[in-house]
């Protein structure tokens, strides 16, 4: 199939370049045809943030969103930050003291409290009624290139394959579909993203990228115990102090509160459970307070690309653009990253369509995206706050977050803080490490992977071939197992790694990939760099409900 334009990922992205190129089509009563191919089993499946929206992006792409039904109705009404000093105890920090970019009220225009989710299937409609096909359900597998090589396309995968590689009945080959452009915006470590940004070397002269992993519950609380609008952020208690990382809990509508830990992938202890983390900060009193007697209803994890401009790569290649998370536009700083993914996605529509428009083929590389984007307020966040990840990284918590406060409130202009280690390359050794004894959850604030996966409604195939790659299957047990403890079994947040004993009593790695909520945390965090992420059969993984 032909389009003038595919789009990989039905993310806020993806779907703001596909509504604002449809817009200016229609504006110029202009032919055009976009298709976004989105992996989930339908638009919002997969999308998974806290999140309080900033809302600039879409004020630019439907200023009448209020009148069309976005789904954003609970502003935010009050901030707290807080320092855990452990397990009973908590600091509030004065409000002088916490940085602007941290601020969520008090501005000319609210933040709202919002499903990440929902917002994206009401951008989906709108992009429906402009125009733009969208097919759910279908993952893009593989890049198509030209004889030049530059991007034409995707091929989507094939659908009823068997374990063995054999075709199942009902077996549906994939789909080549063409383009003149391509935009990749499949989040976080995009299977594909990875490796346009290998093969163009695109991060070329760039930081190494970094990660954290952010988990997330939706609990139905007591009516006496919700305030909506609420927005709590704190760090500290229970992450050890080599560990960064930070919780978030806010009050949406419906006598519903979302809440939330993100751990920083750089950490060094092998034996740490960012699953586990989480579980046990619910147990602190000011979390405590607001979900006591309260149900959980949705769980779910996803990596976030937090380097910021120092690890941002080039976002331009021949017959593409890398938008999003999947290059890593997110304000880690400001812990958003919705309105500069979506501001990238508006971007990359504009100068799309004024190439096709000028009667362009495709296949070029627009340079001048780069200009705009490095023009615009979107990239001027990153750059103000490009040294937030690494000098949290470099001096810790408290240090580093005194080097960026200081460095807002001088507008970005102290000198800028690198950090250029790997994730993966952080981890510390079993015998350099200390184990950690995790409480066993009680099944009322605090619960085991199993019925939290059930919670995300994860469905895989199971006759199908393990979307989980291995370089080289025997590194989990031959080098990973006596050097780290075989950290997958840990860092996973749904339990698809284990290490259990084959008939003869001697350690086996076991992959239960049914599990998987497709948050790409080995495939960031494996200290081999052995296990590759790529798309399983289409519709297959999370089915997250207002998440």
């Amino acid at each position: 199939m032909d389009f003038d334009v595919v789009i990989v990922g039905a993310g806020p992205s993806g779907l703001s370049a596909a509504c604002r190129l449809m817009q200016q089509a229609n504006e110029a009563e202009r032919e055009l045809s976009v298709c976004v191919v989105e992996k989930g089993s339908e638009v919002g499946a997969h999308i998974l943030s806290g999140a309080v929206f900033e809302t600039r992006a879409l004020d630019e792409l439907f200023p009448d969103w209020s009148e069309r039904g976005a789904p954003l109705t609970t502003p935010a009404t009050h901030d707290d930050v807080y320092l855990l000093k452990d397990g009973e105890s908590a600091q509030k920090l004065p409000n002088a003291l916490v940085p602007k970019s941290m601020h969520n009220t008090g501005g000319s225009s609210p933040n709202y409290v919002i499903s990440a989710g929902n917002l994206c299937r009401w951008l989906g409609e709108q992009a429906e009624q402009l125009g733009v096909e969208i097919f759910p359900g279908f993952a893009a597998q593989e890049v198509l290139y030209d004889a030049d090589g530059g991007v034409r396309g995707i091929i989507t995968g094939d659908m009823g394959v068997a374990a063995d590689g054999s075709e199942k009945s009902g077996h549906m080959p994939g789909m080549e579909l063409r383009a003149k452009y391509t935009l990749f915006s499949e989040g976080s470590r995009g299977h594909l993203g990875k490796r346009l940004i290998e093969r163009f070397d695109l991060a070329a002269g760039k930081d190494a990228q970094h990660y954290g992993i952010g988990l997330k519950e939706l609990w139905d609380v007591p009516a006496d115990k919700h305030r909506p609008g609420l927005v709590v952020h704190g760090s500290g208690w229970p992450l050890p102090k080599d560990t960064q990382g930070g919780f978030f809990l806010y009050h949406a509508e419906n006598q519903q509160v979302v809440v939330g830990l993100i751990v920083d992938l750089a950490y060094a202890n092998p034996y740490l459970s960012p699953f586990d983390e989480f579980q046990r900060m619910k147990h602190h009193p000011l979390i405590k307070q607001y979900l006591d007697g309260g149900s959980r209803v949705a769980y779910g994890a996803r990596a976030i690309t937090k380097g910021g401009l120092n690890c941002l790569p080039r976002m331009v290649l021949p017959g593409g653009l890398l938008i999003g998370c999947d290059a890593g536009t997110l304000n880690f700083a400001k812990i958003k990253g919705l309105h500069t993914a979506m501001k990238s996605g508006l971007i990359a529509a504009e100068t799309v369509f004024e190439a096709i428009a000028d009667g362009d083929e495709g296949g070029r590389e627009l340079s001048h995206f780069m200009t705009r984007w490095e023009q615009s307020w979107a990239y001027a966040e990153l750059e103000e706050t490009a040294s937030f990840g690494p000098a949290i990284h470099k001096y810790g918590t408290l240090l580093g977050g005194a080097y960026n406060f200081a460095d807002q409130l001088l507008g970005g202009k102290l000198p800028r803080v690198h950090d250029t280690t790997p994730d993966h390359a952080r981890l510390k050794t079993r015998d350099q490490a200390t184990p950690i004894d995790y409480p066993k959850p009680d099944g009322k604030l605090s619960f085991d992977k199993p019925s939290s996966v059930f919670l995300s409604n994860t469905n895989h195939e199971e006759d199908q071939p393990c979307h989980l790659k291995l370089a080289d299957p025997e590194i989990p047990i031959r080098d990973n197992l006596p050097k780290f403890d075989e950290p997958a079994q840990r860092y996973c947040p749904v339990g698809v790694y284990e290490v259990v004993e084959d008939e003869a009593g001697q350690p086996r790695f076991q992959i239960n990939f049914q599990n998987c909520i497709h948050c790409k945390t080995c495939d960031i965090k494996d200290p081999a760099q052995n296990i590759t992420w790529v798309a399983p059969e289409g519709g297959g993984g999370p089915n997250y409900p207002n998440m």
